[in-house]
């Protein structure tokens, strides 16, 4: 005899309010442009990313403004909050249960590019983002946001004006989520850092690992070199550098 199908219910992975009107904010998930202006960070693996996510394996219903992923059950929602403001949230399907414990690298994923659209819109809106992207254990026993003196930030909203790794940076928390948080940075361009680390687990990565994505805008080319320099070596100082898929 089969088993009784498990019962499934909606778990909302992370929901950001976002001040732009409804279908600006639903363009910014069905257009691949507007889309590598806040999805994942700067690659040569970026627009084929997109276009498999977003377009191949991706099932729009413009009415609803939802946009459900094909193998998955993850999807996008957009509603109107008003004519200026719009509630964005990333829902899974799931068996019923406590996730409170889950670590799971897909929903970080959507947590961290989540708050990266709202951050575009509410900041950069139709400006170009350059990005920074760090993966890896670390040498010790420090993950990213203990590293970098995060881990007594602020609240969210709050001023945060603590020297950031190489730089003596101001801004304030953008967010703050279990496993991750985000900070703006004013000498950026009104930038943004997103801190991800990933729990110790035994069999991949016993020391656990850290993911930074370093948002800019409106920097020159030598300004931007010259941020890529300080922050690799401070890393290659604390961390090795891994594939963030191999973990």
């Amino acid at each position: 005899m089969s088993e009784a199908p498990q019962p499934m219910e909606d778990h909302v992975l992370v929901e950001v309010t976002v001040p732009a009107p409804a279908d600006a904010v639903w363009a910014a998930l069905r257009d691949p442009q507007k889309i590598k202006q806040w999805f994942g960070w700067d690659a040569d693996s970026l627009k084929d990313e997109i276009d498999f996510i977003f377009v191949t394996h991706a099932e729009a219903d413009e009415a609803r403004r939802v946009v459900t992923f094909v193998g998955v059950n993850d999807r996008y929602e957009v509603e109107a909050i008003g004519e200026t403001t719009s509630l964005v949230r990333v829902v899974r399907s799931a068996p019923v249960g406590d996730w409170s414990d889950v670590f799971d690298g897909m929903i970080e994923g959507w947590i961290s590019f989540t708050w990266q659209l709202a951050f575009a819109f509410a900041r950069h809106p139709g400006e170009t983002r350059r990005t920074l992207f760090f993966s890896g254990p670390p040498r010790g026993n420090q993950l990213g946001r203990s590293a970098l003196g995060l881990d007594a930030a602020p609240a969210p909203g709050e001023p945060n004006a603590m020297p950031l790794g190489p730089d003596d940076a101001s801004g304030q928390v953008w967010f703050v989520a279990r496993h991750q948080i985000g900070v703006t940075v004013d000498a950026w361009g009104d930038g943004l850092l997103v801190v991800l680390d990933s729990p110790p687990k035994a069999d991949k990565r016993p020391r656990g690992a850290t993911m930074l994505t370093l948002t800019t805008y409106g920097l020159s080319d030598a300004a931007f070199a010259d941020l890529e320099g300080r922050w690799q070596a401070w890393w290659d100082e604390r961390f090795e550098t891994a594939d963030p898929h191999t973990g």
